[in-house]
Protein backbone atom coordinates (compact mmCIF):
# COMPACT_ATOMS: atom_id res chain seq x y z
CA UNK A 1 0.00 0.00 0.00
CA UNK A 2 0.91 3.89 -0.74
CA UNK A 3 0.97 6.09 2.54
CA UNK A 4 1.56 9.58 1.82
CA UNK A 5 3.55 11.35 5.11
CA UNK A 6 2.91 15.18 5.07
CA UNK A 7 5.58 15.51 7.90
CA UNK A 8 8.26 18.39 8.93
CA UNK A 9 10.71 16.63 11.15
CA UNK A 10 13.21 15.02 9.43
CA UNK A 11 14.19 12.26 11.91
CA UNK A 12 10.17 11.10 12.04
CA UNK A 13 10.58 11.08 8.16
CA UNK A 14 13.14 8.86 7.97
CA UNK A 15 11.98 6.71 11.47
CA UNK A 16 8.43 6.28 9.69
CA UNK A 17 9.92 5.37 6.43
CA UNK A 18 12.33 3.51 7.55
CA UNK A 19 9.71 1.44 9.40
CA UNK A 20 6.68 1.33 7.89
CA UNK A 21 8.63 0.21 4.79
CA UNK A 22 9.93 -2.97 6.22
CA UNK A 23 5.91 -3.73 6.79
CA UNK A 24 5.66 -3.14 3.15
CA UNK A 25 4.06 0.41 3.25
CA UNK A 26 5.20 2.29 0.24
CA UNK A 27 6.12 5.99 2.50
CA UNK A 28 6.20 8.98 0.14
CA UNK A 29 7.67 11.95 2.47
CA UNK A 30 5.94 16.16 1.77
CA UNK A 31 7.81 18.30 4.66
CA UNK A 32 5.42 21.36 3.81
CA UNK A 33 1.50 21.82 3.34
CA UNK A 34 2.25 24.12 0.63
CA UNK A 35 3.69 21.05 -1.83
CA UNK A 36 1.01 18.37 0.13
CA UNK A 37 -1.87 19.07 -2.35
CA UNK A 38 -0.43 18.45 -5.37
CA UNK A 39 1.92 15.10 -3.88
CA UNK A 40 -1.66 13.93 -2.95
CA UNK A 41 -2.90 14.46 -6.42
CA UNK A 42 0.06 13.07 -7.90
CA UNK A 43 0.62 9.73 -6.17
CA UNK A 44 -3.22 8.59 -5.21
CA UNK A 45 -1.89 7.16 -2.00
CA UNK A 46 -4.26 4.85 0.31
CA UNK A 47 -3.81 6.49 3.14
CA UNK A 48 -2.42 10.08 4.16
CA UNK A 49 -0.96 10.77 7.72
CA UNK A 50 -1.15 14.57 8.12
CA UNK A 51 0.61 16.49 10.88
CA UNK A 52 -1.27 19.49 11.76
CA UNK A 53 2.05 21.83 12.65
CA UNK A 54 3.18 22.52 9.20
CA UNK A 55 5.10 25.27 7.47
CA UNK A 56 3.60 27.73 5.13
CA UNK A 57 -0.25 25.83 5.12
CA UNK A 58 -0.73 24.11 8.29
CA UNK A 59 -2.41 20.88 8.54
CA UNK A 60 -6.37 21.63 8.71
CA UNK A 61 -5.65 23.95 5.90
CA UNK A 62 -4.16 21.80 3.43
CA UNK A 63 -7.17 19.32 4.43
CA UNK A 64 -9.70 21.33 3.92
CA UNK A 65 -8.46 22.25 0.76
CA UNK A 66 -8.36 18.77 -0.34
CA UNK A 67 -11.80 18.05 0.69
CA UNK A 68 -12.95 21.31 -1.47
CA UNK A 69 -10.86 20.04 -4.66
CA UNK A 70 -12.51 16.21 -4.20
CA UNK A 71 -9.48 14.51 -2.75
CA UNK A 72 -11.20 11.32 -0.62
CA UNK A 73 -8.68 10.06 0.69
CA UNK A 74 -8.70 9.02 3.97
CA UNK A 75 -6.41 11.13 6.28
CA UNK A 76 -4.76 10.02 9.61
CA UNK A 77 -3.72 13.58 11.43
CA UNK A 78 -0.76 13.19 13.59
CA UNK A 79 -0.35 15.99 15.90
CA UNK A 80 0.94 17.16 19.96
CA UNK A 81 -2.08 18.81 20.29
CA UNK A 82 -3.92 16.30 22.56
CA UNK A 83 -7.25 17.91 23.48
CA UNK A 84 -11.00 16.90 22.69
CA UNK A 85 -11.17 20.23 21.07
CA UNK A 86 -8.51 19.99 18.67
CA UNK A 87 -9.59 16.34 17.96
CA UNK A 88 -13.13 17.60 17.18
CA UNK A 89 -11.71 20.25 14.47
CA UNK A 90 -9.71 18.28 12.64
CA UNK A 91 -12.65 15.05 12.32
CA UNK A 92 -15.35 18.09 11.83
CA UNK A 93 -12.49 18.93 8.66
CA UNK A 94 -12.68 16.01 7.28
CA UNK A 95 -9.79 13.41 8.97
CA UNK A 96 -11.07 10.02 9.36
CA UNK A 97 -8.83 9.45 12.47
CA UNK A 98 -6.68 11.22 15.32
CA UNK A 99 -3.71 9.90 16.77
CA UNK A 100 -2.21 12.44 18.79
CA UNK A 101 1.89 12.12 19.09
CA UNK A 102 3.88 10.50 20.87
CA UNK A 103 2.33 7.13 19.50
CA UNK A 104 3.27 3.59 18.98
CA UNK A 105 4.24 2.33 15.80
CA UNK A 106 2.02 -0.71 16.08
CA UNK A 107 -0.50 1.48 16.61
CA UNK A 108 -0.05 3.69 13.49
CA UNK A 109 0.63 0.75 11.36
CA UNK A 110 -2.59 -0.62 12.17
CA UNK A 111 -4.95 2.87 12.01
CA UNK A 112 -3.59 3.31 8.83
CA UNK A 113 -4.40 -0.22 7.83
CA UNK A 114 -7.77 -0.05 9.12
CA UNK A 115 -8.04 3.33 7.05
CA UNK A 116 -7.65 1.31 4.06
CA UNK A 117 -9.28 -1.30 4.75
CA UNK A 118 -12.14 0.97 5.28
CA UNK A 119 -12.07 2.91 2.73
CA UNK A 120 -11.90 0.17 -0.05
CA UNK A 121 -14.60 -1.32 1.26
CA UNK A 122 -16.68 1.19 1.44
CA UNK A 123 -16.01 2.26 -2.36
CA UNK A 124 -16.95 -1.64 -3.80
CA UNK A 125 -19.80 -1.92 -1.17
CA UNK A 126 -21.66 1.16 -2.62
CA UNK A 127 -20.87 -0.07 -6.11
CA UNK A 128 -21.13 -3.85 -6.23
CA UNK A 129 -22.14 -4.43 -9.71
CA UNK A 130 -24.81 -7.88 -10.60
CA UNK A 131 -22.70 -10.29 -12.14
CA UNK A 132 -24.05 -14.05 -13.60
CA UNK A 133 -27.06 -13.76 -11.63
CA UNK A 134 -25.66 -12.60 -8.01
CA UNK A 135 -26.34 -9.46 -6.67
CA UNK A 136 -25.85 -7.65 -3.38
CA UNK A 137 -27.77 -5.88 -1.01
CA UNK A 138 -26.59 -3.43 1.08
CA UNK A 139 -29.39 -3.76 3.49
CA UNK A 140 -28.95 -6.59 4.52
CA UNK A 141 -25.58 -7.18 3.56
CA UNK A 142 -25.88 -10.04 2.49
CA UNK A 143 -25.53 -11.58 -1.98
CA UNK A 144 -28.80 -13.18 -3.75
CA UNK A 145 -28.40 -15.97 -6.62
CA UNK A 146 -31.75 -14.61 -8.28
CA UNK A 147 -33.89 -14.46 -5.25
CA UNK A 148 -32.27 -16.60 -3.03
CA UNK A 149 -29.77 -15.75 -0.03
CA UNK A 150 -26.31 -17.76 -1.01
CA UNK A 151 -25.13 -19.03 2.21
CA UNK A 152 -21.73 -17.83 2.99
CA UNK A 153 -19.48 -17.49 5.13
CA UNK A 154 -18.18 -13.98 6.53
CA UNK A 155 -14.59 -14.99 4.76
CA UNK A 156 -16.18 -15.82 1.98
CA UNK A 157 -18.60 -13.06 1.83
CA UNK A 158 -15.52 -10.82 2.10
CA UNK A 159 -13.69 -12.72 -0.78
CA UNK A 160 -16.56 -12.77 -2.89
CA UNK A 161 -17.93 -9.08 -2.44
CA UNK A 162 -13.89 -7.60 -3.52
CA UNK A 163 -14.31 -9.80 -6.61
CA UNK A 164 -17.79 -8.35 -7.37
CA UNK A 165 -16.62 -4.68 -7.32
CA UNK A 166 -14.10 -5.66 -10.52
CA UNK A 167 -15.74 -8.41 -12.20
CA UNK A 168 -14.07 -9.42 -15.29
CA UNK A 169 -10.78 -7.92 -13.42
CA UNK A 170 -8.28 -9.79 -11.36
CA UNK A 171 -7.58 -8.32 -7.72
CA UNK A 172 -3.99 -9.86 -6.38
CA UNK A 173 -4.22 -12.67 -3.74
CA UNK A 174 -2.30 -9.60 -1.36
CA UNK A 175 -5.34 -7.19 -1.01
CA UNK A 176 -7.77 -10.60 -0.90
CA UNK A 177 -5.60 -11.68 1.95
CA UNK A 178 -6.03 -7.69 3.40
CA UNK A 179 -9.63 -7.93 3.18
CA UNK A 180 -10.72 -11.32 4.14
CA UNK A 181 -7.98 -11.55 7.06
CA UNK A 182 -8.05 -8.05 8.10
CA UNK A 183 -5.62 -7.86 10.86
CA UNK A 184 -4.50 -11.30 11.12
CA UNK A 185 -0.81 -11.17 10.99
CA UNK A 186 -0.35 -14.85 11.95
CA UNK A 187 -2.34 -16.24 9.14
CA UNK A 188 -0.46 -17.24 5.99
CA UNK A 189 -1.35 -15.95 2.35
CA UNK A 190 -2.44 -19.81 1.60
CA UNK A 191 -4.86 -19.47 3.36
CA UNK A 192 -7.01 -17.43 1.02
CA UNK A 193 -6.46 -20.41 -1.57
CA UNK A 194 -9.02 -22.21 1.04
CA UNK A 195 -11.19 -19.73 0.64
CA UNK A 196 -11.42 -19.33 -2.85
CA UNK A 197 -11.83 -23.36 -3.12
CA UNK A 198 -15.14 -23.31 -0.79
CA UNK A 199 -16.41 -20.08 -2.22
CA UNK A 200 -15.70 -21.64 -5.95
CA UNK A 201 -17.64 -25.23 -5.13
CA UNK A 202 -20.70 -22.97 -3.59
CA UNK A 203 -20.64 -20.38 -6.65
CA UNK A 204 -20.80 -23.68 -9.38
CA UNK A 205 -24.36 -23.17 -9.53
CA UNK A 206 -24.66 -19.72 -10.10
CA UNK A 207 -23.83 -17.77 -13.67
CA UNK A 208 -20.47 -16.38 -12.33
CA UNK A 209 -17.23 -18.05 -12.21
CA UNK A 210 -14.44 -17.81 -9.99
CA UNK A 211 -11.01 -18.18 -11.95
CA UNK A 212 -7.35 -18.13 -11.37
CA UNK A 213 -4.57 -16.24 -12.88
CA UNK A 214 -1.01 -17.30 -11.79
CA UNK A 215 0.42 -14.75 -11.36
CA UNK A 216 -2.06 -11.69 -10.92
CA UNK A 217 -4.81 -12.82 -8.22
CA UNK A 218 -8.14 -14.37 -8.90
CA UNK A 219 -11.16 -13.24 -10.67
CA UNK A 220 -15.12 -13.42 -11.25
CA UNK A 221 -16.93 -13.55 -14.48
CA UNK A 222 -20.02 -13.93 -15.76
CA UNK A 223 -20.58 -17.08 -17.91
CA UNK A 224 -21.48 -17.11 -21.33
Amino acid sequence: MKLLLVEDDPSMQTTLQRTLGRRQIDVRICGDGAQALAQWRALEPDVVALDLSLPGLDGLQVLAQARAAGLRTPVLLLTARGTVGDRIVGLNAGADDYLPKPFDLDELEARIRALKRRHQGAEATARLPEVGGLRYEPDSGAIYHRAEVLELTPRELALLKALMAKPGHAVSKERLFELVFPGEADVQYEAIEVVVYRLRKKLAATGATLMTLRGLGYLLREDA
